[in-house]
């Protein structure tokens, strides 16, 4: 407890301002969205701040923005300010999701299935 007799929020803006030393924009080079995946590339460095390091370790496997965000418990802006941190380091990869498949032709399989049944 501190002084005044509170808790640490984990949530004061404080806390968040100081985590990503005062920036709240990821800048133009960087389009990072909430469905963005984030991959590690190697192992943490050692001198890597908690939040950079946490990031790194839990995308052993592809994670998107919003995925990291509701496991560190940190809104999607100080996340993404966060992960182009580690962009610009080389420690993540940063990719568009995976494009769902388009739907099969409706005529095809229906052809397809016709000639099935008069087999």
């Amino acid at each position: 407890m501190s002084k005044a007799g509170k808790t640490w929020d984990p949530g004061n803006p404080d806390r968040l301002y100081i985590i990503t030393s005062g920036r709240s924009r990821t800048g133009k080079q960087t389009r990072l969205d909430l469905v963005t995946l984030v991959v590690s590339r190697a192992a943490p460095d050692p001198g890597l701040q908690p939040e950079h390091s946490a990031i790194v370790q839990m995308c052993d496997y592809p994670l998107s923005i919003a995925e990291i965000s509701a496991y560190l418990t940190l809104p999607v802006s100080t996340v993404t300010v966060l992960v182009t941190d580690l962009l610009k380091e080389d420690q993540v990869e940063a990719r568009p999701p995976v494009p769902v498949a388009a739907l099969p032709n409706v005529q095809l399989l229906e052809a397809v299935m016709h000639g099935l049944q008069n087999l």
